[in-house]
């Protein structure tokens, strides 16, 4: 899909959704699928802190700062605390057995939203005829939770990821890589399909589909994974977290 058309209808989207602010930042608890454990309340923000949601359920917000810069929200869930990884944060019901968090969210809306935010796509990682890693804006990526005295706290996610080599927290920044729309080549009339909703929404590994990647090179074979949870500084399975995305160029 062109890049423009995708942006101006999303802006559209954005314009409808901001008559939406007297709804409540706080989105209710996302219902546990029958067998899982039921996830936890999300954490409750600041009052100086102004949420608008970008999507149904409540799980997409935008944040526009005193300062005039934007910034993503997403809530997400904790689904793996130890072990290697290759994704720091999947959609929901795709990658949790390798992924710290899981998010139920559509991919695209969160792709249009850091493009709001200032974001610029680049392109995903290549592997033929020669590697070449992924490139766009640098994200910074961090997650708002509460402590164990129920008070907010703000910290890098790469606090909970851990080089296995080196045994030091993880020291780059994500890229916006953009990830891939693909049409249907049985019906071109239906959308293109965004593939970061594979799950690789947040990568550690380097994977072709991902939205955001790291721009140096991470293998996904299990022999050779570079990065592991640091399991603990990861809170309980089904703590319920936001995940703040900020363009730094």
């Amino acid at each position: 899909m062109n890049t423009s058309i995708f942006r101006a209808v999303w802006l559209t989207v954005l314009t409808s959704v901001g008559m939406l602010s007297g709804l409540a930042a706080q989105p209710a608890p996302v219902p546990a699928d029958e067998g899982e454990r039921a996830p936890t309340p999300p954490p409750t923000l600041p009052a100086d802190v102004k949420l608008t949601p970008l999507n149904p359920g409540k799980t997409l917000f935008l944040e526009k700062m005193a300062n005039g810069k934007r910034r993503v929200w997403v809530q997400a869930v904790v689904c793996l605390r130890e072990g290697p990884l290759e994704v720091f944060l999947c959609k929901k019901n795709t990658k949790e057995h390798e992924a710290i968090l899981s998010a139920d969210i559509d991919a695209r809306d969160l792709h249009m939203a850091l493009i709001v935010c200032g974001a610029k796509p680049g392109s995903p990682v290549q592997f033929v005829p020669t590697y070449q890693p992924a490139n766009g804006s640098k994200v910074d990526v961090s997650i708002a939770m509460n402590d164990k005295d129920g008070k907010l706290k703000q910290l890098s996610a790469r606090e909970w990821i851990r080089n296995i080599r080196t045994k030091k927290d993880m020291d780059q920044l994500w890229v916006f890589a953009g990830s891939r729309f693909l049409k249907n080549p049985d019906d071109p009339k239906m959308p293109p399909y965004y593939t970061a909703n594979n799950g690789e929404i947040i990568s550690l590994s380097n994977f072709v589909d991902s939205m955001l990647d790291l721009p140096v090179k991470s293998s996904r074979e299990t022999a050779d994974l570079l990065f592991e949870a640091q399991t603990e500084k990861i809170p309980p399975l089904a703590t319920t977290v936001y995940v703040i995305l900020e363009p730094k160029e």
